[in-house]
């Protein structure tokens, strides 16, 4: 069992988010320690100028509601918003806090993914603990 596990979320798939919770809880030892983290991306300056001047502020007040709210069903967890690109910033997230396991969820390669490469492959290639990726 695992005592220190983060879990990355994406709001693209509610479902994907819930099941990635799930198999945290069940591999979770019985006092360990569950992040949900939202990663949120820089916005390029040039599209930036075009948002509401709280936008980031709003966006991220929103994000770690979704994340306590989220967090509060599995008991022994925590939400964390940060920002940075996103498989870089788990990795040294994970590193950082002596993190034991990831679990996070993939979607099904595509051609883009050969060019640009997917935010789980970057984990499941770099990462110095357990990952566990769910389809």
């Amino acid at each position: 069992m695992y005592k220190n596990i983060l879990v990355p979320i994406a709001f693209d798939s509610d479902a994907k988010a819930e099941a990635a919770m799930a198999v945290a809880r069940t591999l979770a030892a019985e006092d360990a320690n569950i992040t949900l983290l939202h990663v949120m991306e820089h916005i390029p300056g040039y599209a930036i100028s075009y948002m509401p001047p709280d936008y980031l502020a709003q966006s991220q007040v929103a994000i770690q509601s979704e994340l306590d709210a989220m967090a509060a069903k599995l008991g022994h967890a925590t939400g964390l918003v940060v920002e940075g690109h996103s498989g870089r910033t788990i990795l040294d997230w994970a590193e950082e806090n002596g993190v034991d396991l990831i679990v996070i969820a993939s979607h099904r390669p595509g051609m883009g993914d050969l060019l640009m490469g997917s935010t789980a492959t970057q984990v499941v290639r770099h990462a110095k603990c357990a990952v566990h990726v769910l389809r």
